[in-house]
């Protein structure tokens, strides 16, 4: 049953829905995601990506390495050696694609986040597929924000959870001979000791973990490219012939190909599921486009690069031949393409690399599953408390369970989860364009930093709370109204 609701759903729904509304958002914003391309870096090098608001809103760019903390994980390491092993090279082509477009939908569905926020009364905002659900579309859809909430919960909340602490365990039990249980009892206690302190603590320690695991993850690639940089050339023409079916003897075939790069694409960088816009909803921005610029970029680091290291890594090794395939599989590929470059070491690097990896995605889930609970019941703090409990105790058994089943089901939720978000954001596809419209006027009038006006959209039913502005910000925007020279 699983695989047949696999097959329907990956194979067929989710193939036309992922691209329609990535390339459909992509020729309607008139490339957004390449348009602004270089704002991603002016935004990330500007002090308004570190600042936060008199209420102590995560920043910016906290919000982005939160997101990124999710997005790079397992699906980065072991993922995308299941991609190769069952698609053959080509998969990752499509993984790049899926990359690309995907930044279009990440920044409309993170765009629309920051659109329909709400602010809590302790300092912190919340919003994501359910509330722009609610809020843009009308309470009478609330029974599909629900469902959504629901499906978030148990995909990210419970069965991810459980992936990232068996994708551990087992990676240090090779990599060390440290029993499954030992590893998974330790896990949970550093997830316990975070997760009590809430959000801004998970955002504090993913804002120095997350840049140095992704930063010391591609210097190690980049150094098996230098180490074999004339063979580069070669590598991409097998990934593109592959990935058009050029090379019949590799993988499954074209088919197989589009297939997994599609999956494993959308698992690694989730644009479309509706989990980053939780995160990208945090966030103090002075306009709901900068943080769907951001998190487009989050898109780019999690597919382009760090995926494209982890295939490289592989590709470039000889634990995989692409005329035989690999007589090992997932995490344990990546670990032996490394170490045939670089020597045993790079078996540890690998698992102590899962290790952060999956640590930071799993602070992540627990956050998502956080804010799904959240849309049922606001202050209800034993309810909240169960839910930490059960995380700790779900790391525990993670990591000492076949999670085979576990794998099917949560890729069924997951499909699930991106076809309701993606239905949402094809009905509010002119809301996202008119928010980047407002960005879009303001940039061409010369504004360096466009200012959201609550006043000009009043039919959107916002939150006027969740966009109280800074007394600067305040000013420059009364200056511009009165018509004064943009800044």
């Amino acid at each position: 049953m699983l695989d047949m609701l696999n097959d329907l759903l990956w194979g067929k729904v989710l193939l036309v829905l992922l691209v329609g509304v990535g390339i459909g958002f992509t020729v309607a914003s008139r490339f957004v995601q390449f348009r602004y391309f270089g704002e991603m870096f002016r935004i990330l090098g500007s002090g308004q990506a570190f600042k936060r608001n008199k209420h102590g809103h995560l920043s910016s760019f906290q919000a982005l390495v939160l997101s990124v903390a999710g997005r790079v994980g397992g699906g980065n390491i072991a993922g995308v050696a299941v991609a190769i092993t069952l698609g053959g090279p080509g998969a990752i082509f499509w993984m790049w694609l899926v990359g690309l477009m995907g930044m279009a939908t990440s920044f409309l569905e993170c765009t629309l986040a920051q659109t329909y926020k709400e602010a809590e009364g302790d300092g912190t905002y919340r919003g994501g597929p359910a509330y722009y659900i609610v809020k843009g579309l009308g309470k009478q859809w609330r029974w599909l924000a629900a469902f959504y909430s629901v499906l978030l919960l148990l995909t990210f909340g419970f069965a991810f959870t459980a992936l990232q602490s068996y994708a551990v365990a087992t990676s240090f039990g090779d990599a060390f001979g440290v029993p499954v249980l030992y590893s998974g009892i330790g896990l949970a206690m550093l997830v316990g000791l975070i997760i009590f302190g809430g959000i801004k603590r998970i955002a504090r320690i993913s804002e120095v973990l997350v840049p140095f695991m992704a930063v010391s993850y591609i210097a190690i690639a980049l150094l098996v490219i230098a180490m074999n940089i004339t063979e580069i050339p070669g590598v991409i023409a097998l990934i593109v012939k592959s990935a058009f079916g050029l090379e019949p003897l590799i993988g499954g075939g074209i088919g197989a190909a589009i297939m997994m790069g599609l999956k494993r694409g959308l698992f690694s960088n989730e644009a479309g599921l509706g989990s980053a816009p939780n995160v990208a909803a945090v966030a103090y921005v002075p306009h709901p486009a900068n943080q769907g610029i951001v998190q487009a970029f989050s898109v780019f680091i999690d597919t382009v690069i760090i995926c494209s290291a982890t295939a490289f890594v592989i590709l470039l090794s000889g634990a995989y031949d692409p005329t035989v395939g690999a007589g090992v599989e997932g995490i344990a590929l990546t670990q032996a393409a490394l170490a045939d470059h670089v020597g045993e070491w790079g078996r540890t690097f690998v698992s102590l690399a899962l290790l952060l990896f999956a640590f930071s995605t799993i602070l992540y889930n627990y956050y998502l599953g956080e804010n799904s609970l959240n849309f049922f019941s606001r202050d209800n703090q034993n309810l909240f408390n169960a839910f930490r409990v059960a995380i700790v105790l779900l790391v525990c058994w993670g990591a000492t369970t076949d999670l085979g089943t576990v794998f099917g089901f949560a890729d069924v939720t997951m499909g699930l989860l991106a076809v309701v978000n993606l239905i949402a954001l094809i009905m509010l596809f002119k809301c996202g364009l008119r928010i980047l419209k407002d960005f879009d006027v303001q940039r061409r009038q010369g504004i360096k930093q466009p200012i959201f006006d609550t006043n000009q959209h009043p039919d959107l039913d916002l939150d006027p709370k969740a966009w109280e502005l800074e007394p600067k910000e305040a000013e420059a925007l009364k200056q511009r109204l009165e018509g004064a020279p943009a800044k």
